[in-house]
């Protein structure tokens, strides 16, 4: 018979406390979350909020970072208005995704840096961020996944795909999907 365990740590973005009761033997196991980061304010919304009520003190648990990169672009020798792109223009635009990624990885990191006891791991791939988020986290064993929810609309998103929705719809583990409120005063995670 398990026991069960009481965590009342997990809190709704508004007011209410949502306590959860599992077996105390998954209450005290060293997790794995993979935490999708992008350069947007959603993406470093779900990260903060993610570290506030999802990430105890001293859980051992272990971060994952994940930066998903744009797949390379084939250029042809001339573009659609006959400009030719040089090897030094292709280079540049690499050098710009390259430093865009280490920007990234470099502002979560500096979210997580109070965390005692919490391992944290970063990696960047390349690829459909829909994809390779699901893909990671199977290869890695993640126990959930954080994402953030940028609150396209009904067009939008028909045209560009969900990459929170796919990873809900897609992931063989718990998918956490993080929507930063509208309104200026609730911006901040609560504790």
């Amino acid at each position: 018979m398990h026991q069960i365990h009481f965590i009342p740590s997990i809190k709704h973005t508004h007011t209410h406390t949502i306590s959860i009761l599992v077996p105390e033997s998954m209450a005290t196991k060293e997790r794995k979350i993979l935490v999708a980061v992008d350069e947007s304010e959603e993406s470093t919304y779900a990260l903060s909020w993610c570290l506030k009520n999802v990430v105890t003190e001293n859980s051992k648990d272990t971060l994952v970072l994940l930066y998903v990169k744009p797949p390379h672009t084939v250029y042809s020798a001339l573009d659609g208005t006959g400009y030719l792109f040089s090897q030094e223009i292709l280079n540049t635009m690499d050098k710009y995704r390259n430093d865009v990624a280490e920007t990234v990885i470099q502002k979560a990191k500096m979210l997580c840096k109070d965390l005692q006891d919490v391992k944290v791991e970063t990696r960047v791939e390349i690829g459909d961020p829909r994809d390779v988020i699901c893909d990671v986290g199977e290869k890695m064993g993640v126990d959930m996944m954080v994402v953030g929810s940028h609150g396209y609309g009904l067009i939008k998103r028909a045209f560009l795909g969900s990459v929170s929705n796919h990873c809900a719809q897609n992931s063989k583990c718990p998918v956490l999907i993080v929507k930063k409120p509208k309104n200026t005063a609730a911006n901040s995670p609560r504790t």
